[in-house]
C-alpha cells in the first residue's frame, strides 16, 4: 500500500505510539489529519513538522462524544475533501484493585477503547462502501488474550476491540474496504508509564511506530509484536483454567482475614 497523496485519519494523536505515528506518516507523502484532546499538543507536533506541499491539521476532539466526533469528520471531510484511512490509535488503561471495583472506570475505558471505535467507522464507512475502497487500521493490544488480575477492564475492552475489527474485516472484505488490527505488547509510553509491574519485552515507542507503519504499507490484517509477547499471550489463551488461576493468584498480593 502507498501512502503517497492519501488522507490520513490519525486519533490519539497527542501521546504515545498516536505522537510518534504522526511524525513518521508525513515522509511517506500522505496529508494528514490529526485527532486528539489536547489540540496545543498537536498544534506544536504540526509545527515541527511543517513538511511544505503536504496538507497536515490538527483537530481537538474527545472521541467518546459521538457528537463531537461526527463534527470533526465532517470538518475533516470538508478540509481535505476526503478520508482514504482511518488508523484509531485513541486508547486509555487503567489498574485497579478488586476492592476499588468502579463502575465509572469501566465505562471510561470502554468509552475510549472500544465504543470510540464505533463511532469513528461509523463516519467513514458510508463513504468507503460507495467508493469501494479505503482502510481502517485499528489498535487493540495482545492484552486481549485472558482477562489478567486488575486489568479486567482494559483486557475486555481491547478483546470488544479486536472481535470488532474482526468483524467488519471479514464483513468489508467484499467492498474492498481493508481492516487491519494492531497488537502490540509492552510500549514504552505515557500509558505504560504508570503499571506498577515487570513488563517483559518492553518496547521503545518509536520502534514500535514504525513496525506498525511497516505492518500498514505491507497491509497485514494483523499487525502482532513483539514475537516473544505473541508467543506468550497464546500460550496464556490456550492454557488450561486452572493453571491460569493459579500462575495469576501468584500475582495478587496475599490477603489476611
Amino acid at each position: 500500500m502507498n501512502f503517497k497523496n492519501k488522507v490520513v485519519v490519525l486519533t490519539g494523536a497527542s501521546s504515545g505510539i498516536g505522537y510518534h505515528l504522526a511524525k513518521l506518516l508525513p515522509k511517506e507523502n500522505c496529508s494528514l489529519a490529526l485527532i486528539a484532546r489536547r489540540k496545543n499538543i498537536l498544534d506544536q507536533l504540526v509545527n515541527e513538522l511543517n513538511t511544505p506541499n503536504l496538507h497536515i491539521k490538527a483537530y481537538q476532539c474527545d472521541v467518546v462524544k459521538q457528537a463531537e466526533v461526527q463534527n470533526t469528520f465532517n470538518e475533516i471531510k470538508n478540509d481535505f475533501g476526503k478520508i482514504d484511512i482511518a488508523i484509531l490509535n485513541a486508547g486509555v488503561s487503567s489498574r485497579k484493585d478488586i476492592t476499588n471495583f468502579s463502575s465509572e472506570t469501566a465505562e471510561k475505558i470502554f468509552n475510549v477503547n472500544t465504543l470510540s471505535i464505533v463511532y469513528c467507522v461509523e463516519q467513514i464507512l458510508p463513504e468507503f462502501l460507495e467508493r469501494k475502497d479505503g482502510m481502517i487500521v485499528g489498535v487493540s493490544s495482545l492484552a486481549e488474550a485472558r482477562g489478567f488480575p486488575r486489568s479486567g477492564f482494559y483486557n475486555a475492552s481491547k478483546s470488544a476491540a479486536s472481535l470488532l475489527f474482526e468483524s467488519l474485516r471479514v464483513e468489508l472484505k467484499s467492498f474492498n474496504v481493508k481492516v487491519l488490527t494492531v497488537k502490540p505488547g509492552f510500549v514504552k509510553t505515557p500509558m505504560t508509564d504508570k503499571n506498577e509491574f515487570y513488563m517483559p519485552f518492553l518496547m521503545d515507542v518509536e520502534k514500535a511506530a514504525k513496525i506498525i507503519l511497516n505492518g500498514i504499507k505491507k497491509e497485514k490484517k494483523i499487525i502482532q509484536f513483539p514475537l516473544p509477547t505473541v508467543i506468550g499471550s497464546k500460550v496464556l489463551k490456550f492454557m488450561p483454567n486452572f493453571l491460569f488461576d493459579f500462575l495469576m493468584s501468584k500475582q495478587l498480593p496475599s490477603r489476611k482475614s
